[in-house]
């Protein structure tokens, strides 16, 4: 007799993922997901840790979620928090009382606060580790996921698939950041589906524009820009993601060497953040803002070896760096100083350069998807046999054992 895992089965839904996509993340097929959600049978092991990546959750708890419900501890009435989120939560004690009192079973107010919950993380992103952050966005979207089953009006349905694509799609930019690429492309598509529902053409931009960094930092640059290009297409015209996406266009030309396109881009780019009017805070990462605009032409710039990279990445340092803690430094601080890294090295002040790379990296500030940018400073320091090579070296191989170990 077999005994059903539904816990497993509700976390993938949590994902957003149906049987046939979270088939295709793990590599198997659709009819093994569900034998393993009837019970018939359990993963491999060498099939558990892309399991546990594509659910976003530790080996410990992918056990926990394999357990058949037969032998799983009591879960109680709102079961569907035990994976991702204690019990006493407050944060989320409070969104279902606010969704209790409402006129229908999920209610504005839980959606208000659904809303306002997506805004403030967004707007921590520049400065928040991004697995910690990652963890609160889990938990929003595990919340999304349960309310998808309640009765609601189609206003308040289209307003949870709106809301629900952004919280996957913040966590995809999180997985990206964290070279998470099975989990990211996961919940890109679930954004991109909820998108498609909500009929939200900026989300869909959104979905191809981040799709376009992701494989700019791989190194295809081509393909960037023609997602860059397809993101250009959907997004409401005067959008902030019709500027990131321009962006995203400007980044790939330079590093394929189309310097006239290039300039172009940053024209464009420039020419519209100036003609933006800002509606959420100038740190949301999905409002586009001056300081971002600076930020994008200091590294396009130093991508071409445009000497004027040094002035952009220097006003950005002086607009967001925190007085001398480098551990303060929003992101766009430390990608600044390899900007500067770059443009010193150009002009061949080569101390000024190292001292600025040092500081971008021991500013534990840069993502593990940005690392090959310092290893493009390691590298070309160590080309010239500087005698700072070794200590920079050995800085950026601390960065990278960061990472290996979180």
């Amino acid at each position: 007799m077999t005994s059903r895992r539904r816990r497993f089965a509700e976390r993938r839904k949590a994902c957003g993922l149906n049987q046939e996509q979270f088939a295709e993340v793990v590599g198997v097929d659709r009819s093994t997901v569900q034998r393993w959600e009837k019970g018939d049978h359990g993963p491999q092991p060498w099939q558990r840790p892309k399991i546990a990546q594509a659910l976003g959750v530790t080996a410990k708890e992918l056990d926990a979620l394999l357990t058949p419900d037969a032998y799983a501890p009591q879960q109680p009435a709102n079961g569907w928090l035990a994976v991702t989120a204690p019990a006493t939560d407050d944060e989320f004690e409070a969104f279902e009382l606010a969704r209790r009192v409402g006129a229908s079973d999920v209610g504005s107010e839980t959606l208000d606060r659904l809303e306002r919950a997506f805004d403030e993380l967004a707007m921590k992103y520049p400065v928040s580790p991004p697995q910690a952050l990652l963890e609160r966005v889990r938990k929003h979207s595990a919340y999304v996921a349960h309310l998808m089953d309640a009765r609601m009006t189609l206003g308040e349905q289209r307003r949870l698939f709106v809301v629900g694509g952004w919280f996957q799609l913040l966590g995809a930019t999180l997985h990206i950041d964290l070279n998470q690429e099975h989990a990211a492309t996961a919940r890109l598509q679930s954004a991109a589906t909820l998108a498609q529902h909500a009929e939200h053409s900026e989300i869909q931009a959104w979905c191809y524009e981040t799709d376009a960094w992701r494989v700019l930092t791989d190194g295809e640059y081509g393909r960037a820009l023609e997602l860059s290009q397809v993101a250009q297409k959907l997004a409401p015209v005067g959008s902030s993601v019709a500027i990131q996406a321009t962006a995203q266009e400007g980044r790939a030309r330079a590093r394929l060497g189309e310097t006239k396109e290039t300039y172009v881009a940053i024209e464009r780019v420039q020419r519209m953040s100036a003609a933006l009017v800002p509606r959420k805070g100038t740190e949301h990462h999905y409002q586009y803002d001056p300081g971002k605009s600076l930020a994008y032409t200091a590294t396009t710039l130093a991508w071409i070896g445009d000497p004027a990279a040094e002035t952009y990445a220097r006003e950005v340092i002086a607009r967001l760096a925190p007085a001398d803690d480098i551990h303060k430094w929003p992101r766009r601080v430390a990608s600044a100083n390899i900007d500067l890294a770059l443009a010193l090295l150009g002009g061949d002040r080569l101390d000024e350069a190292c001292n600025a790379a040092q500081r971008a990296i021991m500013s534990g500030r840069i993502v593990p998807s940005n690392h090959w940018r310092a290893l493009e400073v390691v590298k070309a320091v160590e080309t010239r046999q500087l005698p700072e090579a070794p200590d920079l070296r050995e800085a950026y191989q601390g960065l990278k054992a960061l990472e290996s170990g979180s």
